[in-house]
């Protein structure tokens, strides 16, 4: 295996596909010769060349129509929204063109497009350009939505997003990209919708994504050592398509089930998943669903003032305290 960093992963896999299928292009604002704002994709304009690999003017929508109208002809486009907030300048062309054009022509234009964007907090970014939209874009029918917590993750979901017939929207965590982790060599692929158990418990099952993952397990951790907790980790990996057979498997033998989510608390996609269970093991519950989110609130830029409302591993552990004494 290599050892690749988060960021490294996300350049190794859109080359990956681009050797394979040369139907596959990548653009967006700054990604060929400067090789993106955040270095994900330098080397690709020098191997593939200016034809598959361009430079775009700084127009969200720009991109997003000329992303579509490539998947429209036969292409398979990765294109790069800089910040996953700056999906609200181009929301129209996603939510009423892309994700539906497919089912509105019957199937007779395929929609074979990757939306790559830098989401969320931990860089003193501030409310403009630290948000985390997973649920926009899970509230959206037609749309498929990733965001990996690993680098081998990252390398092998977005091989998969690449190849699905579907428009994929594909969140980058940026505090992740200086990770490090192992990747297996050759051609990696992970199949969409599919969860991972990233550590096995008998107490509570707590279900994440993204940066969220390395907190949780820390705060599993400190569960473990100081108060004999045995918290279970579920990392989504995908919001659409769901796994939630995997979910209600943990629940059904843990008996409790907390979210521990980035983004706003209002109509977070936690609540999504606490419908879920609540309807389909009700009865295997043994305490209420807790959500551990970030308030409904602007994201400050302030470092103690982001640290204050992120979830963390302290906040994580307080909260699962405070369900297994509900007896």
């Amino acid at each position: 295996m290599a050892e690749l960093t988060y960021r490294e992963a996300v350049g190794a896999a859109v080359a990956q596909e681009m050797r394979r299928d040369d139907a596959v292009v990548f653009f967006g604002e700054d990604v060929a010769a400067p090789g993106g704002i955040y270095k994900a994709t330098t080397g690709l304009l020098d191997e593939f060349g200016p034809e598959r690999v361009k430079d775009t003017p700084i127009s969200e929508q720009a991109i997003v129509g000329a992303a579509m109208g490539a998947a429209m002809t036969g292409l398979r486009p990765v294109a790069e929204i800089m910040y996953a907030d700056f999906f609200a300048v181009c929301w129209d062309l996603v939510a009423n063109q892309v994700a539906k054009t497919r089912y509105m022509t019957d199937g007779q234009c395929a929609f074979p497009l990757v939306l790559r964007c830098a989401s969320g907090a931990g860089l003193r970014l501030g409310a403009q350009h630290s948000q985390s939209p997973e649920n926009w874009a899970m509230a959206i029918p037609g749309l498929k939505v990733v965001a990996p917590s690993t680098p081998a993750d990252v390398m092998g979901l977005l091989a998969a997003s690449i190849r699905d017939p579907d428009p994929v929207i594909f969140f980058e965590q940026k505090s992740l990209y200086e990770t490090r982790g192992e990747v297996p060599d050759g051609e990696h692929v992970e199949p969409l919708g599919v969860a991972s158990v990233v550590r096995s418990g008998t107490d509570v099952t707590i279900a994440t994504l993204a940066a969220m993952v390395p907190r949780a397990l820390l705060a599993a951790e400190t569960l473990q050592d100081r108060y004999g907790v045995s918290a279970e980790i579920i990392d989504l990996r995908c919001l659409v398509p769901l796994d939630a057979s995997a979910l209600l498997e943990s629940v059904s033998r843990t008996g409790r089930f907390v979210t521990v989510e980035e983004n706003p608390r209002l109509c977070g996609w936690g609540a999504e998943l606490a419908s879920i269970v609540a309807e389909e093991a009700f009865r295997a519950l043994r305490g209420p669903i807790v959500r551990v989110t970030t308030p409904h609130i602007p994201l400050p830029s302030a470092a103690a003032l982001e640290d204050a409302v992120l979830p963390g591993p302290d906040r994580i552990v307080d909260n699962v305290k405070r369900l297994v004494n509900l007896e």
